[in-house]
């Protein structure tokens, strides 16, 4: 039984820039619009596109609204700067507003934060249509195994060229991409709502989630993963359950078939 979870970086890069280039070519896109968010995620993502792609082609698109962090504001603008990226900015504060007057019933904390997502999602395929462009995902493994992500808003999107890698995994690829530091010290939040960080809502440090989610991806004895990650059997049961009740936020609809 394996727990290493460490990748080369370099190579890594490598795939995931040619997987890039290789499907735009494909589909006969000019490129990708992706959602930054002053995170790590959608820092990777969008270096890697702007370097295969070059500037005009890989679009950015940060969507703050009043509950989005002031660091965040300072990260996009440290990312841009830094990497020269492409860089539209769109509050979306207003479009949220109208929802919440319109909707019909008054959203509570969760439902709201997914309209965010969702809302966003709509001004990236908004983007895509005039731009001729794919919707560039910026969704990691750990997150879309626990379904910690919007079906339909976040991961609503045509590509998804760092779904492979877990968490722990990205923040390697940043080191290696010379990532400000700050972007790769702060608490990973989705940033919906104030005060929100993910490691608290998963009630686990990414570093002990993704030992487990290998040791349930490679089918481990529940013992050993829960040994290896520093945590206990029923943790581990408690993510396996997650796993599987998120099962339909990875998958298409499913149909009926009628015979």
């Amino acid at each position: 039984m394996t727990f290493n979870l460490s990748i080369d970086a370099e190579q890594t890069a490598i795939q995931i820039r040619r997987f890039i280039s290789e499907y735009i070519g494909k589909t006969g896109h000019h490129g990708v619009v992706l959602g930054l968010s002053g995170g790590i995620d959608s820092a990777v993502g969008a270096v890697l596109a702007r370097k295969e792609l070059g500037k005009i082609n890989a679009q950015c698109v940060f969507m703050p609204d009043d509950a989005t962090p002031e660091e965040d504001h300072d990260h996009v603008k440290l990312l841009a700067e830094t990497y020269d990226l492409n860089l539209k900015i769109q509050d979306i504060t207003p479009i949220v507003s109208v929802f919440q007057v319109h909707c019909t019933e008054s959203p509570n904390l969760l439902a709201l934060a997914n309209i965010k997502a969702r809302i966003r999602m709509i001004l990236l395929y908004e983007c895509a249509n005039m731009g001729r462009l794919l919707v560039c995902g910026t969704s990691n493994k750990s997150e879309l195994m626990v379904g910690y992500f919007t079906k339909y808003g976040d991961g609503g999107v045509d590509i998804m060229p760092i779904a492979d890698l877990y968490k722990t995994q990205i923040w390697e690829l940043a080191r290696h991409l010379e990532m400000p530091a700050p972007i790769i010290d702060k608490p990973p939040s989705a940033g919906l709502f104030k005060g929100q960080t993910d490691e608290e809502e998963l009630k686990m440090t990414y570093d002990a989630l993704d030992i487990v989610l290998s040791g349930i991806e490679q089918k481990f004895p529940d013992n050993a993963i829960a040994e290896a990650a520093g945590t206990s059997p029923a943790e581990v049961e408690r993510i396996r359950t997650m796993v599987m009740a998120n099962d339909h936020k990875r998958a298409p609809a499913v149909i009926a078939r009628i015979y």
